[in-house]
């Protein structure tokens, strides 16, 4: 792991849930005040997030960056003043069958619109929203790989997930890699000045596509593996460690 050689690190892209948030859902000091210190060395700080826009506004908004967002895994990338560059999209007959998979086997679900996140209560008529992810909760590991299966059929599907017990399926080509490398060229950059760093299969791409990849102490081992570098736990300031380690 410590044979990763230091790089000129120009972007970094930071997960949040898992990753700079801590399990009450906050931001420490200590990430934090890294963030700042690499702000003022001209680094660009991307939040790349499963959340929707309205999950993530305020928490992104208080850390004050002056940057691109990407959010719901890559499908819709956001400029430093909020506005909307890119949006990539689910086709609307691959919804209609994850409904079925979750009736067929009564599963939790959730799944991201335009302007909105569905949860218990889905709409009548799926063809009138603009559809960007959709989620399946599973504890049952059986039932979870049966769906897991089924849906790594379908090649028009990106598969990837967020904890170890959820599914989640956004538009084929669709991840955080392929976002964060739409954002590098609008900045001149490549993937090579990229350090970035998550804890899920949904950071997987990013963490093996940058120039320096950075698992957190509480990532899934397959993260873990495909990292260049494993830093402390989303509870011990990891993002802050493989800041100062790699950035400054």
């Amino acid at each position: 792991m410590e044979i990763v050689k230091k790089k000129n690190i120009k972007l970094i892209a930071i997960d949040l849930d898992g990753t700079l948030l801590n399990h009450q859902h906050e931001i420490s000091m200590e990430n934090r005040k890294a963030i700042k210190q690499a702000e003022a060395q001209g680094i660009h700080v991307v939040i790349s997030t499963g959340r929707t826009i309205m999950a993530c506004e305020e928490l992104v908004k208080s850390l004050s960056l002056s940057s691109y967002l990407i959010t719901v895994n890559g499908s819709e990338i956001w400029d430093e003043n909020g506005k909307l560059i890119d949006r990539q999209i689910l086709d609307v007959e691959h919804i209609k069958h994850m409904w079925q998979l979750k009736q067929q086997h009564n599963t939790f679900c959730w799944a991201a619109s335009v302007g909105n996140v569905w949860k218990e209560k889905f709409p009548e008529e799926f063809t009138e929203h603009e559809w960007m992810k959709f989620g399946f909760d599973v504890k049952d590991d059986n039932i979870r790989k049966v769906i897991l299966d089924e849906l790594l059929q379908i090649k028009e599907l990106e598969v990837s997930n967020s904890s170890l017990t959820n599914i989640e399926i956004n538009a084929a080509g669709v991840n955080k890699a392929r976002a964060i490398e739409k954002v590098c060229k609008r900045l001149g950059i490549t993937m090579d000045h990229v350090l970035s760093m998550g804890d899920s299969l949904n950071d997987l791409a990013m963490i093996k596509e940058a120039g320096i990849g950075v698992a957190m102490g509480n990532a899934q081992p397959s993260v873990k593996n495909a990292a260049d570098w494993v830093t402390t736990s989303n509870v011990e300031h990891g993002v802050a460690v493989a800041i100062r380690k790699w950035a400054l």
